[in-house]
């Protein structure tokens, strides 16, 4: 299970020293390059994410000093389903999310899979990933063909990664009646479904493929080998909270940016796969070097530069324009993107 601190315990909860030590080191003296920072200094960030990929940059950097560097206690928390993330980022909850870039479209356009208060202000400024998502079948199917007429997984039906799911099929020649969706939740609640037999099939981003492949689900495909660039995962705020916090969001980019070089920096593995099996306990030890080759691999893997991908943005439009069953045409990638702060963040130092 994933516990609300974004660790994947699966049913096994982390040592609580080691909790400590990720979750609040940041708040106490912070001894980096010989100089001891106050806490009066340090700055509390919530982040909220869903399971998967984005995550273990975060878990480097509470462990390893990058945030505190920065002068922030980073903190994430896991949320079950992207109308759960909606509301808590909009209500302010949270400063940061963690999650896929067509959230930002969907709310910012007035189609997002519930109503909030007032009209969203939503915006991407850093990319994450391409979704890095594959396309997961239940024991026993041999090919996408024997889908039809079978129920699959989504978030929910009006999100980005539905839309990814549906332009797979279609490319594989089904039609809109050969195939049936049922709304579960994140990566991890369709895993569970699919691990208990209630849909066929579903996507699933890194590392939650692995895992359900070690379980017996079958890798039907890529899906960046079906539908090419796709702007997956990106961090995500609301424009009003990055206008009263923008020095926060910088340091995010550059706690987060440090952790990504940190993570994929081969002599680093060991410690780092250290730092997985904290915050995924009960994942079966066969499976480390597995997840850190997928989520480290400089083309599909964690985003080294964390720029958001343009023409993977185009994607996602053309898509949602495609599926999202309002008429909208969408074309204008500047009006969900803020690339100023990472610009700005990754030039101050």
């Amino acid at each position: 299970m994933i516990d609300r601190n974004g660790r994947a315990g699966f049913g096994q909860a982390a040592p609580s020293n080691e909790r400590r030590l990720l979750l609040g080191g940041a708040a106490c003296l912070a001894v980096l390059g010989g100089q001891v920072r106050s806490t009066e200094r340090v700055r509390p960030l919530r982040v909220v994410a869903f399971a998967g990929a984005s995550n273990w940059p975060i878990w480097v950097g509470q462990q390893r000093g990058f945030f505190a560097k920065e002068e922030l206690n980073v903190t994430i928390e896991i949320t079950p389903n992207s109308r759960q993330m909606a509301s808590d980022v909009f209500s302010g909850k949270y400063g940061i999310a963690l999650t896929s870039i067509d959230n930002v479209v969907s709310y910012d356009e007035g189609q997002g899979s519930i109503e909030l208060a007032d009209r969203p202000d939503f915006v991407a400024f850093m990319g994450v990933d391409d979704g890095m998502l594959s396309l997961m079948a239940i024991p026993g199917t041999r090919h996408i063909n024997d889908l039809r007429g079978r129920t699959l997984s989504v978030d929910a039906l009006a999100t980005g990664f539905a839309f990814v799911l549906r332009d797979v099929l279609m490319r594989s020649g089904f039609r809109p009646d050969e195939i049936k969706f049922a709304e579960v939740g994140g990566g991890l609640q369709r895993l569970a479904a699919l691990r208990d037999g209630g849909q066929t099939a579903t996507l699933l981003n890194a590392p939650l493929d692995i895992i359900a492949e070690s379980q017996g689900m079958v890798r039907l495909l890529d899906v960046s080998d079906e539908i090419g660039h796709y702007q997956g995962i990106c961090g995500m705020a609301r424009r009003v909270w990055l206008r009263k916090n923008r020095d926060a969001a910088r340091a995010f980019v550059r706690g987060y940016r440090a952790s990504t070089t940190w993570l994929t920096e081969p002599t680093n593995k060991a410690d780092a796969v250290e730092i997985l099996k904290v915050n995924m306990p009960n994942l079966p030890s066969n499976l480390h070097d597995k997840i850190y080759d997928r989520l480290t691999d400089s083309k599909r893997g964690i985003k080294r530069d964390l720029e958001i991908d343009r023409e993977g943005l185009a994607k996602v439009l053309s898509l949602r324009s495609a599926y999202s069953g309002t008429g909208a045409v969408l074309s204008d990638p500047t009006r969900y993107v803020d690339e100023s702060v990472r610009a700005e963040a990754l030039l101050v130092r």
